[in-house]
């Protein structure tokens, strides 16, 4: 049961690597459409991925709680 646990709590990193990867293919079509705005897209990428990579950062954290003190 510890181990299911941990399992979906690893999973959140799997959605924030597609959250990441369909942010960036959008950043990359916008730039493409409107590349004198490349700076102000660029940097709102920049937050938006590290807003993600919080998330997965925090799912890690709670299945390695869940696996190491829940016996």
């Amino acid at each position: 049961m510890v181990a299911l646990g941990a399992a979906l709590a690893v999973l959140v990193g799997l959605g924030a690597g597609i959250g990441i990867g369909i942010a960036t293919a959008k950043a990359v079509d916008a730039i493409a459409r409107q590349p004198e705005a490349a700076g102000n897209i660029r940097s709102t990428l920049i937050i938006g991925c590290a807003l993600a990579e919080a998330t997965a950062v925090y799912g890690l954290v709670a299945s390695i709680l869940i696996i190491f003190m829940i016996k």
